[in-house]
């Protein structure tokens, strides 16, 4: 993955052919032309939920139609205390399945990596070495 700054607070990740745009709001400085990375950040971990939940459902042949997940966060001293991701299902999905949805979408490989964080490390080099 390469970062690129593209002028004002817009930053774009390159990875795997994607280009995946951020900026920041107008009251931090930017346009507010695409979401904050702090955003994608929560995205990344609502839509992977959401994989786990779509391929559960695929297995057993429930149609998807009217599930969706809704993820409310809370904040403690600017940093995020409290992630709660809630999935609404209609009346005719399977009550037997309830459960087990529930395990399915914390099987998340990015709520997996926030319970145990990899070490990261920040370095730096000359362009030319």
């Amino acid at each position: 993955m390469t970062v690129r700054f593209d002028g004002g607070k817009r930053i774009t990740a390159h990875y795997d052919g994607f280009d995946i745009a951020t900026d920041q709001a107008p009251d931090s400085g930017g346009d507010g032309s695409a979401p904050e990375p702090y955003d994608l950040f929560l995205a990344s971990l609502a839509t992977c939920a959401g994989i786990y939940v779509l391929n559960f459902c695929e297995r057993r042949s429930i149609p998807t139609d009217g599930i969706t997940l809704s993820q409310k966060w809370e904040r403690e001293n600017g940093k995020i205390s409290r992630i709660e991701l809630e999935i609404l299902v209609p009346e005719s999905f399977p009550e037997k399945y309830h459960a087990a949805l529930v395990r399915a979408a914390s099987q998340c490989a990015v709520k997996k990596t926030l319970e145990n964080p990899p070490a990261m490390e920040v370095a730096i080099r000359c362009a030319n070495s």
